[in-house]
Protein backbone atom coordinates (compact mmCIF):
# COMPACT_ATOMS: atom_id res chain seq x y z
CA UNK A 1 0.00 0.00 0.00
CA UNK A 2 1.60 3.19 -1.01
CA UNK A 3 2.18 6.04 1.83
CA UNK A 4 -0.75 8.98 1.71
CA UNK A 5 2.73 10.96 1.05
CA UNK A 6 3.38 9.42 -1.77
CA UNK A 7 -0.32 10.24 -3.38
CA UNK A 8 0.62 13.69 -2.08
CA UNK A 9 3.84 13.47 -3.75
CA UNK A 10 2.57 12.40 -7.16
CA UNK A 11 -0.55 15.49 -6.86
CA UNK A 12 2.25 18.09 -6.89
CA UNK A 13 3.49 16.37 -10.15
CA UNK A 14 0.26 16.63 -11.82
CA UNK A 15 -2.76 18.10 -9.70
CA UNK A 16 -5.25 16.62 -7.81
CA UNK A 17 -7.88 16.14 -10.74
CA UNK A 18 -4.93 13.42 -12.60
CA UNK A 19 -5.02 11.04 -9.68
CA UNK A 20 -7.44 8.00 -8.70
CA UNK A 21 -7.23 6.88 -5.52
CA UNK A 22 -11.23 5.92 -4.68
CA UNK A 23 -12.04 2.17 -5.24
CA UNK A 24 -13.91 2.49 -7.86
CA UNK A 25 -11.36 4.11 -9.92
CA UNK A 26 -8.51 1.47 -9.51
CA UNK A 27 -10.85 -0.98 -10.35
CA UNK A 28 -11.11 0.25 -13.99
CA UNK A 29 -7.05 0.16 -13.80
CA UNK A 30 -7.26 -3.72 -12.92
CA UNK A 31 -7.76 -5.42 -16.22
CA UNK A 32 -6.86 -5.49 -19.71
CA UNK A 33 -8.57 -7.03 -22.69
CA UNK A 34 -7.98 -10.61 -21.53
CA UNK A 35 -9.68 -12.92 -19.53
CA UNK A 36 -7.62 -14.12 -16.77
CA UNK A 37 -5.46 -11.45 -14.90
CA UNK A 38 -6.98 -8.62 -12.67
CA UNK A 39 -4.97 -6.58 -10.49
CA UNK A 40 -5.94 -3.06 -8.48
CA UNK A 41 -3.26 -0.37 -8.12
CA UNK A 42 -2.63 1.62 -5.02
CA UNK A 43 -2.83 4.86 -7.56
CA UNK A 44 -3.25 5.55 -11.04
CA UNK A 45 -1.88 8.94 -12.61
CA UNK A 46 -2.34 10.90 -15.68
CA UNK A 47 0.65 12.84 -16.35
CA UNK A 48 0.60 15.18 -19.53
CA UNK A 49 4.44 15.66 -20.76
CA UNK A 50 7.22 13.60 -20.47
CA UNK A 51 8.73 15.84 -17.69
CA UNK A 52 5.78 14.90 -15.64
CA UNK A 53 6.49 10.95 -16.22
CA UNK A 54 10.24 11.85 -15.33
CA UNK A 55 9.49 13.59 -12.00
CA UNK A 56 6.61 10.04 -11.04
CA UNK A 57 9.54 7.68 -12.35
CA UNK A 58 12.11 9.62 -9.90
CA UNK A 59 9.84 9.49 -7.08
CA UNK A 60 8.61 5.71 -8.07
CA UNK A 61 12.20 4.68 -8.47
CA UNK A 62 13.66 6.37 -4.90
CA UNK A 63 10.78 4.96 -3.22
CA UNK A 64 10.52 1.48 -4.88
CA UNK A 65 7.07 1.36 -6.00
CA UNK A 66 6.03 -0.71 -8.88
CA UNK A 67 4.66 1.55 -11.87
CA UNK A 68 2.70 -0.16 -15.17
CA UNK A 69 2.39 2.25 -18.33
CA UNK A 70 -1.19 1.92 -19.74
CA UNK A 71 -2.51 3.20 -22.62
CA UNK A 72 -6.57 2.11 -23.32
CA UNK A 73 -6.08 -1.32 -21.78
CA UNK A 74 -6.63 -2.87 -24.99
CA UNK A 75 -3.88 -5.49 -24.84
CA UNK A 76 -4.52 -8.92 -24.45
CA UNK A 77 -1.60 -10.47 -22.93
CA UNK A 78 -1.59 -8.87 -19.45
CA UNK A 79 0.90 -6.63 -20.06
CA UNK A 80 -0.91 -3.33 -18.27
CA UNK A 81 -1.82 -5.26 -15.09
CA UNK A 82 -0.42 -4.13 -12.24
CA UNK A 83 0.37 -7.32 -10.91
CA UNK A 84 2.24 -6.17 -7.99
CA UNK A 85 0.19 -3.21 -7.11
CA UNK A 86 2.15 0.19 -7.35
CA UNK A 87 1.05 3.36 -9.78
CA UNK A 88 -0.51 2.81 -13.04
CA UNK A 89 0.73 5.91 -15.20
CA UNK A 90 -2.09 6.09 -17.93
CA UNK A 91 -1.18 7.95 -20.66
CA UNK A 92 -4.45 8.69 -22.27
CA UNK A 93 -4.25 12.58 -21.61
CA UNK A 94 -1.41 12.69 -23.83
CA UNK A 95 -3.33 12.69 -26.97
CA UNK A 96 -1.92 15.76 -29.14
CA UNK A 97 -1.08 14.93 -33.30
CA UNK A 98 2.11 17.23 -32.59
CA UNK A 99 2.59 17.28 -36.86
CA UNK A 100 1.86 15.75 -40.58
CA UNK A 101 4.65 15.92 -42.71
CA UNK A 102 3.11 15.18 -46.18
CA UNK A 103 5.97 15.94 -48.07
CA UNK A 104 8.41 13.69 -45.70
CA UNK A 105 5.70 11.42 -45.46
CA UNK A 106 5.94 10.99 -41.36
CA UNK A 107 3.64 12.25 -38.53
CA UNK A 108 4.66 13.00 -34.75
CA UNK A 109 2.32 12.00 -32.38
CA UNK A 110 2.02 11.41 -28.06
CA UNK A 111 1.67 8.47 -26.70
CA UNK A 112 -2.14 8.66 -26.08
CA UNK A 113 -3.23 9.35 -29.30
CA UNK A 114 -5.88 6.47 -30.40
CA UNK A 115 -4.96 4.94 -33.85
CA UNK A 116 -8.31 5.69 -35.50
CA UNK A 117 -8.44 9.15 -34.58
CA UNK A 118 -4.95 9.56 -36.18
CA UNK A 119 -5.77 7.78 -39.18
CA UNK A 120 -8.73 10.07 -39.50
CA UNK A 121 -6.67 12.91 -39.49
CA UNK A 122 -3.91 11.28 -41.77
CA UNK A 123 -6.87 10.67 -44.40
CA UNK A 124 -7.19 14.38 -44.65
CA UNK A 125 -4.05 14.34 -46.08
CA UNK A 126 -4.41 11.40 -48.05
CA UNK A 127 -2.01 9.60 -46.00
CA UNK A 128 -2.23 6.31 -43.49
CA UNK A 129 -0.50 4.63 -40.88
CA UNK A 130 -0.98 1.22 -42.42
CA UNK A 131 -0.05 -1.46 -38.87
CA UNK A 132 -3.74 -1.83 -38.26
CA UNK A 133 -4.49 -4.11 -34.47
CA UNK A 134 -8.27 -4.99 -34.31
CA UNK A 135 -8.66 -2.59 -31.22
CA UNK A 136 -7.67 0.33 -33.42
CA UNK A 137 -10.93 2.22 -32.19
CA UNK A 138 -9.61 2.64 -28.71
CA UNK A 139 -5.83 1.56 -28.70
CA UNK A 140 -3.34 4.20 -28.24
CA UNK A 141 0.29 4.40 -29.64
CA UNK A 142 2.17 4.55 -26.95
CA UNK A 143 0.75 1.03 -26.47
CA UNK A 144 0.61 -0.03 -30.53
CA UNK A 145 4.62 0.63 -30.44
CA UNK A 146 5.09 -0.81 -26.79
CA UNK A 147 3.40 -3.81 -27.75
CA UNK A 148 5.05 -3.45 -31.37
CA UNK A 149 1.35 -4.08 -32.41
CA UNK A 150 0.32 -5.85 -35.92
CA UNK A 151 -2.89 -6.74 -37.75
CA UNK A 152 -4.44 -7.59 -40.76
CA UNK A 153 -2.27 -5.65 -42.87
CA UNK A 154 0.66 -6.83 -41.77
CA UNK A 155 0.73 -9.41 -44.58
CA UNK A 156 1.63 -6.40 -47.48
CA UNK A 157 2.69 -4.00 -45.14
CA UNK A 158 4.40 -5.16 -42.26
CA UNK A 159 4.02 -4.33 -38.40
CA UNK A 160 4.65 -1.46 -36.10
CA UNK A 161 8.10 -1.65 -35.95
CA UNK A 162 8.64 -1.11 -39.59
CA UNK A 163 7.30 2.86 -39.03
CA UNK A 164 8.90 3.78 -36.16
CA UNK A 165 11.89 6.24 -36.83
CA UNK A 166 12.16 7.99 -33.89
CA UNK A 167 11.04 7.98 -30.16
CA UNK A 168 11.27 10.05 -27.13
CA UNK A 169 11.33 7.71 -23.79
CA UNK A 170 11.51 8.37 -20.54
CA UNK A 171 13.66 5.94 -18.52
CA UNK A 172 12.44 4.03 -14.86
CA UNK A 173 14.90 6.56 -13.19
CA UNK A 174 13.41 9.71 -14.41
CA UNK A 175 15.76 10.40 -17.42
CA UNK A 176 14.76 11.88 -20.85
CA UNK A 177 16.35 10.39 -24.12
CA UNK A 178 16.12 10.77 -27.91
CA UNK A 179 16.93 8.12 -30.22
CA UNK A 180 16.26 7.52 -33.73
CA UNK A 181 15.61 10.69 -35.98
CA UNK A 182 12.99 11.52 -38.64
CA UNK A 183 15.18 10.01 -41.36
CA UNK A 184 14.00 6.82 -43.09
CA UNK A 185 17.31 5.83 -43.08
CA UNK A 186 19.73 5.73 -39.76
CA UNK A 187 22.65 3.09 -38.87
CA UNK A 188 24.00 5.39 -36.20
CA UNK A 189 25.18 3.06 -33.33
CA UNK A 190 22.50 0.20 -31.89
CA UNK A 191 19.44 0.60 -32.67
CA UNK A 192 17.27 1.60 -29.46
CA UNK A 193 14.31 2.74 -31.32
CA UNK A 194 13.82 -1.54 -31.59
CA UNK A 195 14.92 -1.59 -27.98
CA UNK A 196 11.98 0.19 -26.70
CA UNK A 197 9.49 -1.00 -29.53
CA UNK A 198 8.06 -4.22 -28.47
CA UNK A 199 9.37 -4.00 -24.91
CA UNK A 200 6.14 -3.97 -23.22
CA UNK A 201 6.72 -0.93 -21.20
CA UNK A 202 9.57 -2.57 -19.48
CA UNK A 203 12.18 -0.35 -20.25
CA UNK A 204 11.18 3.24 -20.56
CA UNK A 205 7.53 5.05 -21.14
CA UNK A 206 7.25 6.47 -24.31
CA UNK A 207 6.21 10.40 -24.26
CA UNK A 208 6.64 10.68 -27.89
CA UNK A 209 6.98 9.01 -31.62
CA UNK A 210 8.17 10.39 -35.05
CA UNK A 211 6.21 7.25 -37.55
CA UNK A 212 6.40 6.84 -40.75
CA UNK A 213 3.33 6.96 -43.45
CA UNK A 214 2.01 6.46 -46.49
CA UNK A 215 -0.02 7.25 -49.02
CA UNK A 216 -3.47 5.93 -48.98
CA UNK A 217 -4.13 3.33 -52.05
CA UNK A 218 -5.78 4.69 -54.87
CA UNK A 219 -8.22 1.92 -55.18
CA UNK A 220 -9.10 -1.64 -52.99
CA UNK A 221 -11.20 -4.47 -53.48
CA UNK A 222 -12.33 -7.60 -51.05
CA UNK A 223 -12.66 -11.05 -52.28
CA UNK A 224 -14.45 -13.86 -49.97
CA UNK A 225 -13.95 -17.61 -50.59
CA UNK A 226 -15.83 -19.82 -48.64
CA UNK A 227 -14.83 -23.81 -47.82
CA UNK A 228 -15.54 -27.05 -46.60
CA UNK A 229 -12.30 -27.71 -44.93
CA UNK A 230 -10.49 -25.08 -42.67
CA UNK A 231 -7.34 -26.10 -43.27
CA UNK A 232 -7.93 -26.47 -47.02
CA UNK A 233 -8.47 -22.68 -46.72
CA UNK A 234 -5.34 -22.34 -45.02
CA UNK A 235 -3.34 -24.35 -47.59
CA UNK A 236 -5.23 -21.84 -50.33
CA UNK A 237 -3.25 -18.82 -48.53
CA UNK A 238 0.04 -20.48 -48.88
CA UNK A 239 -0.55 -21.24 -53.08
CA UNK A 240 -1.73 -17.85 -53.49
CA UNK A 241 1.15 -15.89 -52.03
CA UNK A 242 3.46 -18.55 -53.20
CA UNK A 243 1.83 -17.32 -56.95
CA UNK A 244 3.56 -13.70 -56.67
CA UNK A 245 0.04 -11.62 -55.55
CA UNK A 246 0.06 -9.80 -52.61
CA UNK A 247 -2.83 -8.63 -50.97
CA UNK A 248 -2.99 -6.04 -48.58
CA UNK A 249 -4.99 -8.32 -46.38
CA UNK A 250 -5.54 -12.51 -45.91
CA UNK A 251 -8.04 -12.97 -43.14
CA UNK A 252 -8.93 -16.60 -41.38
CA UNK A 253 -12.83 -17.11 -40.06
CA UNK A 254 -13.61 -20.76 -39.31
CA UNK A 255 -17.18 -21.79 -38.86
CA UNK A 256 -17.75 -21.63 -35.17
CA UNK A 257 -16.77 -17.60 -36.07
CA UNK A 258 -19.21 -17.89 -38.53
CA UNK A 259 -22.21 -18.66 -36.96
CA UNK A 260 -21.46 -16.50 -33.71
CA UNK A 261 -21.16 -13.56 -36.05
CA UNK A 262 -24.11 -14.23 -37.69
CA UNK A 263 -26.27 -15.11 -34.49
CA UNK A 264 -25.06 -11.50 -33.25
CA UNK A 265 -25.51 -9.63 -36.40
CA UNK A 266 -26.42 -10.91 -39.20
CA UNK A 267 -24.94 -10.26 -42.90
CA UNK A 268 -25.14 -13.15 -45.32
CA UNK A 269 -22.16 -15.09 -44.16
CA UNK A 270 -22.40 -18.67 -45.75
CA UNK A 271 -23.11 -20.76 -42.43
CA UNK A 272 -22.58 -24.01 -43.85
CA UNK A 273 -18.96 -22.93 -44.67
CA UNK A 274 -15.91 -24.88 -42.66
CA UNK A 275 -13.98 -21.51 -43.31
CA UNK A 276 -13.63 -18.30 -44.95
CA UNK A 277 -10.89 -16.21 -46.44
CA UNK A 278 -11.44 -12.59 -46.43
CA UNK A 279 -8.72 -11.18 -48.71
CA UNK A 280 -8.13 -7.07 -49.55
CA UNK A 281 -5.68 -6.04 -52.79
CA UNK A 282 -5.34 -2.64 -52.73
CA UNK A 283 -2.83 -0.38 -55.30
CA UNK A 284 -3.81 1.74 -58.74
CA UNK A 285 -6.80 0.19 -59.95
CA UNK A 286 -5.86 -1.69 -63.07
CA UNK A 287 -3.06 -4.23 -60.59
CA UNK A 288 -6.22 -4.49 -58.10
CA UNK A 289 -8.85 -5.58 -60.71
CA UNK A 290 -5.99 -7.95 -62.03
CA UNK A 291 -4.88 -9.17 -58.47
CA UNK A 292 -8.51 -9.89 -57.94
CA UNK A 293 -9.44 -12.04 -60.79
CA UNK A 294 -6.14 -14.14 -59.91
CA UNK A 295 -6.97 -14.42 -56.09
CA UNK A 296 -10.80 -15.41 -57.59
CA UNK A 297 -8.81 -18.53 -59.76
CA UNK A 298 -6.50 -19.81 -57.36
CA UNK A 299 -9.33 -20.12 -54.82
CA UNK A 300 -11.26 -21.92 -57.30
CA UNK A 301 -8.17 -24.06 -58.18
CA UNK A 302 -7.42 -24.84 -54.61
CA UNK A 303 -10.55 -26.11 -53.45
CA UNK A 304 -13.30 -23.11 -52.72
CA UNK A 305 -16.91 -24.04 -52.99
CA UNK A 306 -18.09 -20.42 -53.05
CA UNK A 307 -16.56 -16.76 -54.11
CA UNK A 308 -17.77 -13.54 -52.97
CA UNK A 309 -16.61 -10.04 -54.89
CA UNK A 310 -17.79 -6.85 -53.03
CA UNK A 311 -19.56 -5.27 -55.54
CA UNK A 312 -19.01 -2.00 -53.60
CA UNK A 313 -17.31 -0.12 -50.06
CA UNK A 314 -20.52 -0.57 -48.32
CA UNK A 315 -20.44 -4.34 -48.57
CA UNK A 316 -16.83 -4.73 -48.41
CA UNK A 317 -16.84 -2.91 -44.70
CA UNK A 318 -20.13 -5.38 -43.94
CA UNK A 319 -17.55 -8.31 -44.32
CA UNK A 320 -14.82 -6.83 -42.61
CA UNK A 321 -17.05 -5.66 -39.96
CA UNK A 322 -17.87 -9.53 -39.44
CA UNK A 323 -14.03 -10.05 -38.97
CA UNK A 324 -13.54 -7.09 -36.44
CA UNK A 325 -16.64 -8.81 -34.35
CA UNK A 326 -15.03 -12.25 -34.27
CA UNK A 327 -12.76 -10.94 -31.12
CA UNK A 328 -16.34 -9.78 -29.58
CA UNK A 329 -18.22 -13.10 -30.30
CA UNK A 330 -15.61 -14.82 -28.98
CA UNK A 331 -15.12 -13.20 -26.05
CA UNK A 332 -18.82 -13.50 -25.27
CA UNK A 333 -18.86 -16.95 -25.36
CA UNK A 334 -18.08 -18.44 -22.21
CA UNK A 335 -16.85 -17.13 -18.54
CA UNK A 336 -13.01 -17.72 -19.40
CA UNK A 337 -10.88 -17.42 -23.21
CA UNK A 338 -7.98 -18.27 -23.65
CA UNK A 339 -6.94 -16.35 -27.07
CA UNK A 340 -3.66 -17.06 -28.25
CA UNK A 341 -1.72 -15.55 -31.07
CA UNK A 342 0.93 -18.10 -32.02
CA UNK A 343 2.40 -17.31 -35.45
CA UNK A 344 3.92 -20.46 -38.12
CA UNK A 345 5.73 -20.02 -41.06
CA UNK A 346 2.39 -19.95 -43.60
CA UNK A 347 3.07 -23.20 -45.31
CA UNK A 348 2.48 -25.07 -42.18
CA UNK A 349 -0.51 -22.70 -41.35
CA UNK A 350 -2.85 -26.56 -42.25
CA UNK A 351 -0.71 -28.20 -39.86
CA UNK A 352 -1.43 -26.17 -36.99
CA UNK A 353 -4.84 -26.38 -37.90
CA UNK A 354 -4.64 -29.81 -37.88
CA UNK A 355 -2.92 -30.26 -34.61
CA UNK A 356 -5.64 -27.09 -32.63
CA UNK A 357 -8.63 -29.53 -33.82
CA UNK A 358 -6.45 -32.92 -32.89
CA UNK A 359 -5.71 -31.16 -29.07
CA UNK A 360 -9.22 -30.29 -28.80
CA UNK A 361 -11.83 -32.61 -29.98
CA UNK A 362 -11.07 -35.37 -27.86
CA UNK A 363 -10.60 -33.40 -24.62
CA UNK A 364 -14.71 -32.14 -25.48
CA UNK A 365 -13.67 -28.39 -25.41
CA UNK A 366 -14.51 -25.74 -27.49
CA UNK A 367 -12.35 -24.09 -29.97
CA UNK A 368 -12.13 -21.54 -32.70
CA UNK A 369 -9.50 -20.59 -34.99
CA UNK A 370 -9.24 -17.25 -36.44
CA UNK A 371 -6.34 -15.13 -37.58
CA UNK A 372 -4.21 -13.13 -39.74
CA UNK A 373 -3.46 -15.96 -42.54
CA UNK A 374 -1.36 -14.10 -44.47
CA UNK A 375 1.60 -13.97 -42.55
CA UNK A 376 1.15 -17.16 -40.36
CA UNK A 377 -0.28 -15.44 -37.53
CA UNK A 378 -3.42 -17.67 -36.26
CA UNK A 379 -5.35 -17.10 -32.98
CA UNK A 380 -6.16 -20.86 -31.59
CA UNK A 381 -8.97 -20.02 -28.97
CA UNK A 382 -10.52 -22.12 -26.07
CA UNK A 383 -13.99 -21.30 -24.06
CA UNK A 384 -13.52 -22.60 -20.49
CA UNK A 385 -14.05 -21.06 -17.11
CA UNK A 386 -11.72 -20.67 -14.52
CA UNK A 387 -14.23 -21.39 -12.27
CA UNK A 388 -14.40 -24.69 -12.88
CA UNK A 389 -11.02 -26.15 -11.86
CA UNK A 390 -11.06 -29.81 -13.65
CA UNK A 391 -12.17 -28.07 -17.37
CA UNK A 392 -9.87 -25.18 -16.50
CA UNK A 393 -7.05 -27.32 -16.12
CA UNK A 394 -8.00 -29.34 -19.25
CA UNK A 395 -8.12 -26.28 -21.40
CA UNK A 396 -4.25 -24.67 -19.91
CA UNK A 397 -2.63 -27.92 -21.09
CA UNK A 398 -4.79 -28.20 -24.21
CA UNK A 399 -3.55 -23.97 -24.86
CA UNK A 400 0.19 -25.40 -23.93
CA UNK A 401 0.06 -28.49 -26.35
CA UNK A 402 -1.23 -26.09 -28.68
CA UNK A 403 1.83 -23.24 -28.38
CA UNK A 404 4.46 -26.10 -28.21
CA UNK A 405 3.17 -27.25 -31.90
CA UNK A 406 3.39 -23.92 -33.50
CA UNK A 407 6.93 -23.81 -31.91
CA UNK A 408 7.38 -27.15 -33.37
CA UNK A 409 6.34 -26.01 -36.40
CA UNK A 410 9.28 -23.45 -36.64
CA UNK A 411 7.04 -20.63 -35.24
CA UNK A 412 6.97 -18.32 -32.35
CA UNK A 413 4.46 -17.57 -29.06
CA UNK A 414 3.78 -14.51 -30.07
CA UNK A 415 3.10 -13.00 -33.10
CA UNK A 416 1.57 -9.31 -31.91
CA UNK A 417 0.25 -9.72 -28.82
CA UNK A 418 3.70 -9.98 -26.79
CA UNK A 419 4.23 -11.85 -23.39
CA UNK A 420 3.30 -9.91 -20.64
CA UNK A 421 1.78 -12.12 -17.95
CA UNK A 422 0.31 -14.60 -20.39
CA UNK A 423 3.05 -16.82 -21.99
CA UNK A 424 6.08 -15.95 -19.22
CA UNK A 425 5.71 -19.94 -18.21
CA UNK A 426 6.86 -20.53 -22.52
CA UNK A 427 9.36 -18.17 -22.93
CA UNK A 428 12.85 -20.74 -21.48
CA UNK A 429 11.55 -23.08 -24.07
CA UNK A 430 11.11 -20.96 -26.54
CA UNK A 431 13.76 -18.55 -26.30
CA UNK A 432 18.16 -19.62 -25.82
CA UNK A 433 19.52 -19.20 -22.32
CA UNK A 434 21.77 -16.40 -23.74
CA UNK A 435 19.74 -14.43 -25.62
CA UNK A 436 17.47 -14.45 -22.09
CA UNK A 437 20.47 -13.57 -19.92
CA UNK A 438 21.14 -10.54 -22.25
CA UNK A 439 17.41 -9.21 -21.87
CA UNK A 440 18.22 -9.03 -18.44
CA UNK A 441 21.02 -7.46 -18.81
CA UNK A 442 19.69 -4.86 -20.52
CA UNK A 443 16.79 -4.61 -18.04
CA UNK A 444 19.22 -4.59 -14.84
CA UNK A 445 21.20 -1.63 -16.71
CA UNK A 446 18.14 0.25 -17.80
CA UNK A 447 15.79 0.17 -14.56
CA UNK A 448 18.31 -1.35 -11.71
CA UNK A 449 15.65 -1.12 -9.27
CA UNK A 450 13.30 -3.05 -11.14
CA UNK A 451 10.30 -0.94 -11.04
CA UNK A 452 9.14 -0.53 -14.66
CA UNK A 453 6.40 -3.03 -15.39
CA UNK A 454 7.12 -5.44 -13.17
CA UNK A 455 6.45 -9.31 -13.00
CA UNK A 456 5.96 -9.24 -16.75
CA UNK A 457 7.75 -11.03 -20.02
CA UNK A 458 10.35 -13.68 -18.04
CA UNK A 459 9.93 -15.25 -14.86
CA UNK A 460 11.38 -13.49 -12.01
Amino acid sequence: MIRKKIVKDLIKIVGKVDVLTEKEDLVAYSYDGTTSWVHEPDVVVFPTSAREISKILKLADKERIAVTPRGAGTNVSGGSIPIQGGIVLCSTKMNKILGIDKENLTATVEPGVVLMDLNTALAKEGLFFPPDPQSFLGATMGGIIAENAGGPACVKYGVTKQYVLGLEVVLPRGDIIDVGSQTMKNVVGYDLTMLFTGSEGTLGIISKAILAVKPLPQATKTIVAAFDDVAVAGESVHHILSSGVIPSKIELLDNWVINSIERLQPIGLPKDAEALLLFEVDGVPEAVEKDAERIEGLCKRHGAKEIRIAKDKAEADRYWLARRAGFAALFSAGPTIMAEDVTVPRNKIPDLIRRVREICEPRGIEYTVIGHAGDGNLHPSLVTDKKNKEHFKKAQEAMDMIIESAVALGGVVSGEHGIGLEKKRFLMKTVPPMALEIMKGIKRLVDPNNILNPGKIWEE
